[in-house]
């Protein structure tokens, strides 16, 4: 017997407040990794109303003591350029790029954490490589059900997110606002995506235009165009600005935060999540370079056929430069023992994070790139190294 349920997944535009505080994080790491590729960065944003205050802890290994951080990276700058970019640039916006108030509470990186994590020897340290920036789990994730490899509810949301934000940077529609918010219910039947119940879209607005335009637009000029026609149909409701008004929004409406969004920048809730953020962290923190080398593995292992469905798990130790535990979950959809496959896999890939940076080419200015939509599924950008399917020849001899 045939079971069918309904799954959704949403995603945010680059105009949510937390997005806007992911953002902010992302552009002051890349910025530090263009001063030193060995930067390490743990960076922060809040935003609210008019404030913005950025803080965590930085160091760049070769900026001498004479030069305060602020020269070289210029924190301020960068918060305006952000905002400008994603577009809080109306007069009527309490949060405008050239009026917020901007606070600076970096720090230095705790000497503690910084010998754990480097590549040296140091008392009650086990050993001289390079270790975890933290302890904690994370997770990799990839499915068939899209070209992508990525689970098709989070993908559509993703979609209709990006199409909304190219429309509205256009400046083809004039009373479009930065902030928004998409979600997508997709009907499942055997484990397969086979329609469209219901889609959610909430964007910001100009005061003056009404909601029956406002609902017109997005429905034919977004979700028409974007969504495939033959997941939707006569029952598929849309769901449009569902309050009615949404004229205040960005962090004037609500409080943003850096790292609040694990859900919409990895799977949709498809694939696990083992809560750390990814955005303002450079890649010694496993929490990012981890969750990118396991979407890479997952990713690979569908690619080389060995399971239509693959998830990994990692755990490590802050300081210690092997994981704890490696384990692979293909739900039934093998086509190899999955002892093999785990087995492939280790032979094919190292889990040291060391290794991870360096197999991953990590230690770039990259990271702007992944903030918005996703930071899993961006399969067109070559700077997106863990989206590579590289290895799937490779694993599929080792699983024989």
């Amino acid at each position: 017997m045939s079971r069918r349920y309904i799954f959704s997944s949403e995603s945010v535009g680059e105009g949510h407040p937390d997005k806007v505080c992911d953002t902010i994080s992302d552009a002051v790491l890349d910025a530090c990794l263009r001063q030193d590729r060995n930067s390490r960065v743990a960076c922060e944003t809040y935003a609210k109303s008019h404030t913005v205050i950025v803080g965590g802890e930085i160091t760049i290994p070769n900026l001498p003591e004479t030069r305060a951080l602020e020269t070289v990276v210029p924190i301020s700058k960068i918060v305006r350029d952000c905002v400008r970019g994603i577009g809080y640039v109306n007069d009527d916006d309490v949060f405008h790029a050239d009026k917020i108030d901007i606070q600076n509470i970096i720090t230095h990186q705790s000497p503690d954490i910084a010998q754990g994590v480097d590549a040296r020897g140091a008392v009650g340290k086990e050993t001289a490589e390079q270790g975890a920036g933290d302890q904690g789990l994370m997770f990799g994730y990839a499915s068939d059900e899209t070209p992508e490899l990525m689970p098709a509810p989070v993908m559509f949301a993703h979609r209709l997110g990006r199409e909304l934000t190219r429309v509205r940077k256009s400046g083809k529609v004039p009373w479009l606002r930065p902030d928004a918010k998409s979600q997508v219910s997709v009907i499942y039947e055997d484990g397969r995506p086979i329609g469209i119940s219901c889609v959610v879209v909430s964007t910001q607005h100009a005061k003056e235009v009404k909601h029956s335009e406002i609902r017109s637009f997005i429905i034919e000029e977004i979700i028409r165009k974007v969504l495939p026609k033959e997941m939707l149909s006569d029952d598929t409701k849309f769901l449009i600005n569902p309050t009615g008004n949404f004229v205040v929004g960005g962090p004037q409406g609500d409080t943003g935060l850096t790292g609040r969004k694990i859900i919409v920048d990895s799977y949709g809730g498809m694939g696990r999540h083992g809560g750390g953020a990814f955005s303002g962290k450079d890649p010694s923190k496993v929490d990012r370079s981890a969750a990118y080398m396991g979407r890479w593995v997952a990713k690979n292992v569908v690619a080389a056929g060995l399971a239509s469905k693959c998830e990994i798990q990692f755990a490590y130790a802050i300081g210690h430069p092997e994981p704890l535990s490696v384990h692979i979950d293909t739900f039934g959809t093998n086509t190899a023992d999955e002892d093999r496959i785990e087995r492939a896999v280790r032979s094919t890939f190292s889990f040291k994070p060391a290794a991870i940076i360096e197999q991953l080419d990590l230690l770039r200015p990259i990271y702007s790139k992944t903030t918005n939509y996703g930071h899993f599924g961006k399969v067109d950008d070559p700077d997106i190294t863990w989206e590579s399917t590289d290895k799937a020849d490779e694993l599929r001899k080792a699983a024989r």
